[in-house]
């Protein structure tokens, strides 16, 4: 896959949501939480709820605060005195909680981000931090690793990304099918990582799955 004939999709193009600018006020917000109380068959005014509402949209906008950041923000800075590295870079084990779009249960996971460098790189913490930007938002997993990827072909333009997500998904494991002790696996290539099965195979090796 060519890096210049890669699209730029539109939800990579579409500006960052915030909870602080948004249409629906904090207010809004903890109202909602003392109905679901209510709806709970629980009294939101007891004292051990009173704060609840305040603590759980405080809570949120933290669990969700990927929707304020942007993408393209952090991977905007990159760096050109790399004394001709020319091979993998990988983060291996990047932790992340998310939250499930269909039941908004956890998802606990762990991600391998890596790119093949065409003259450029950026910091390694921004990898993790693309990562959390994702995470924190509503998702299931298959869109998110598309998403990271995606991102990094279009904004650091490398030769090639690859992505592997592993994750336990409590939508599964505590309610509905109630099955403990399994996770979910996901991958997503561009460029050589797509096109050439050895680097893909060296991905994988690195990541320890061959």
């Amino acid at each position: 896959m060519s890096n210049a004939t890669f699209p730029v999709s539109k939800a990579l193009q579409k500006k960052p949501l915030s909870p602080n600018t948004n249409s629906v006020s904090r207010e809004a917000a903890e109202e909602a939480v003392r109905v679901l109380i209510r709806w709970l068959g629980d009294d939101p005014s007891r004292e051990g709820l009173t704060d609840t509402p305040a603590r759980v949209t405080r809570a949120f906008g933290e669990w969700f605060s990927g929707y304020s950041e942007s993408p393209a923000d952090i991977l905007s800075r990159t760096f050109e005195e790399v004394a001709g590295y020319d091979d993998i870079v990988i983060v291996r084990g990047i932790g992340f909680e998310s939250f499930c779009e269909h039941h908004m249960a956890p998802i606990i996971g762990t991600a391998h981000v890596a790119y093949l460098p065409d003259r450029r790189v950026i910091g390694l913490s921004k990898l993790a931090r693309l990562v959390d930007i994702y995470a924190r938002r509503l998702q299931i997993q298959e869109k998110m690793t598309a998403e990271i990827v995606n991102s990094l072909q279009v904004f650091l333009k490398p030769k090639g990304a690859a992505v592997m997500i592993r994750a336990d998904h409590h939508c599964m494991s505590t309610r509905g099918i109630r099955k403990h002790g399994t996770d979910t696996v996901t991958s997503s290539f561009t460029g050589v990582f797509r096109s050439d099965p050895l680097w893909q195979q060296r991905f994988l090796h690195l990541v320890g799955l061959c």
